[in-house]
């Protein structure tokens, strides 16, 4: 039996994703561009796909793009709002706490002359609000923040940014990195109060190989990948349709995102009060992160050999970000934590998905860790 806890590295793609992929393979496999029967009812079917994940993000149709993933998506948004905006000013506002398809594009264009401010987080994983709002100047061009961390589960005040923007008089795009807060936390332009808002689908029980991104208005960015100008030159090349009817199922199944919330928050709880006496764990996340991401630390066993005791227990958890692995965290680093609890820390995931059956049995094995390889 596996217990898997590493739902923000990947999820199990649900049961209406799988129909939905099958169909497309077996049924719909025309090229949406072709004028064909089949090319038109693969065409159809995109829409309906569009359709879904629109209505989860609460946005027009028209301004929704599938991407071939997340990271293309912010490459995207990035890049795409550079070129645009690359005469009218500077300055680009960010966070060290960024995932590596937004931390990575943003040191290349560093490399370019652009002026990058990289706020810090506290202890918590925190971004100062104010400190925030004080590096938005006139010469700014693009502020881009994840709305929930991918780490500790730190929710970022993106929704404070306009009110700077505007003081600033700056000709800022505001980007919303919503890969791990899409289907969790309610992600629209109002909640997020962004200009483009960037997802992914395999985060929330759809298939890889397909990402989105909003634009408020599609002359905002210039387009990154060009070709033959599908998704209205927003992302050009043949659609992926399995995986973007997949991702319109995984949306659909997702809609009652505060039912679920609740749900997973009860799994969290019970997690959080089944290893509360252990003396050698500590907790990394904020008392306040979403529910689907807890960060621990078993001080005095490091972070490969926990991940790999929970193998052998048949539980799957993460040593941290499966998109940067190799290194000690940058999140962790950047929010000042010590070395110690930096190289013993794991990022148990949940989804809604889960049961409280697993979760007991999750607590029995950081027990049992804890127990034998723990710093007593």
């Amino acid at each position: 039996m596996t217990v898997y806890f590493d739902n923000s590295a990947t999820t199990k793609p649900c049961k209406e994703a799988v129909d939905a992929a099958n169909k497309a393979i077996t049924e719909l496999w025309g090229n949406p561009s072709s004028l064909h029967e089949l090319g038109s009812l693969a065409s159809s079917e995109l829409r309906k796909a569009r359709k879904n994940v629109s209505k989860l993000l609460g946005v027009p149709e028209d301004n929704f793009f599938f991407t071939s993933s997340g990271t293309t998506a912010n490459n995207t948004a990035i890049f795409g709002a550079y070129e645009k905006l690359k005469r009218e000013g500077n300055r680009i506002v960010t966070t060290a706490i960024e995932h590596p398809s937004v931390s990575e594009p943003i040191k290349r264009l560093e490399s370019y002359g652009i002026e990058v401010i990289r706020l810090m987080p506290d202890k918590n994983g925190k971004i100062n609000e104010d400190e925030l709002l004080e590096s938005i100047n006139k010469n700014t061009i693009l502020v881009s923040l994840m709305a929930v961390n991918n780490e500790v589960g730190s929710i970022l005040p993106v929704n404070a940014v306009r009110s700077a923007v505007k003081r600033a008089g700056a000709p800022a795009l505001i980007h919303a990195d919503c890969v791990q807060a899409l289907s969790k936390i309610p992600v629209t332009p109002k909640t997020v109060d962004a200009d483009i808002i960037t997802v992914s689908g395999h985060k929330i029980h759809a298939l890889k190989g397909v990402g989105g991104i909003y634009v408020k208005s599609q002359n905002l960015i210039k387009p990154y990948i060009l070709g033959g100008g599908q998704e209205k030159n927003m992302h050009s090349g043949t659609e992926a349709t399995p995986a973007i009817f997949s991702f319109g199922a995984a949306a659909l199944s997702a809609m009652d995102v505060r039912r679920h919330s609740d749900y997973v928050k009860s799994l969290k709880e019970r997690f959080l009060k089944g290893i509360e006496d252990l003396s050698c764990v500590t907790v990394n996340s904020p008392e306040d992160a979403i529910p689907y991401i807890v960060n621990i630390s078993i001080l005095g066993l490091p972070s490969q050999p926990t991940v790999n005791f929970m193998s052998s227990k048949g539980i799957c958890i993460s040593a941290g970000s499966a998109c940067k692995t190799g290194h000690r965290s940058p999140v962790l680093t950047a929010m000042g934590l010590s070395p110690e609890i930096i190289d013993s820390a794991v990022r148990i995931s949940f989804s809604r998905y889960n049961t409280p059956e697993e979760i007991d049995i999750l607590i029995n094995a950081v027990k049992e860790a804890a127990e034998k390889y723990g710093k007593k």
